[in-house]
């Protein structure tokens, strides 16, 4: 049986796994004992900040799927609120079976709850998958993305 819940910092190892266990994420994250702190230093700043949070799907103590959700205020748009998506990721062994689709109806739904607009994500260019995934759920590319890495 499949529920919600925000991550707590108890399931930061399986976060980090989920995160590191992916083509890209497997160049950018790590799953170290040693920066496990930086990712605890993270989640707590999530968890500070109004709106922003990591929703986590879960079989039981099995954390399914997860991702980032953070709603904006913002003043374009007459003042529209919107919300983030990022940090998607639905356990390899798990794809195939809905879970991401039933973790964007969720997000999605709170987005809605809250007053936002629209919801918004990026993706790498390189995840194909991910972008047909998100093309079948509605989402439309729109816009161009640009990034400035410090």
């Amino acid at each position: 049986m499949l529920a919600f819940r925000d991550a707590t910092l108890d399931d930061l190892p399986a976060i980090v796994a989920l995160l590191a266990d992916d083509d890209l994420g497997a160049g950018r994250e790590s799953a170290g004992h040693g920066d496990l702190p930086r990712y605890e230093a993270a989640l707590r700043a999530i968890a500070a900040q109004p709106g922003n949070s990591v929703l986590l799907c879960v079989d039981g103590d099995e954390i399914a799927g997860l991702l980032q959700l953070t709603l904006i205020p913002g003043l374009s748009r007459l003042g529209m609120t919107r919300a983030q998506i990022e940090g998607v990721r639905v356990s390899r062994a798990r794809r195939g079976q809905g879970i991401g689709e039933r973790l964007f109806e969720h997000a999605i739904g709170i987005a809605r709850s809250a007053g936002c607009g629209l919801v918004q994500l990026t993706t790498d260019k390189r995840r194909v998958d991910a972008k047909r995934f998100y093309e079948r759920l509605g989402f439309v590319a729109s816009h161009e993305g640009m990034k400035l890495e410090l």
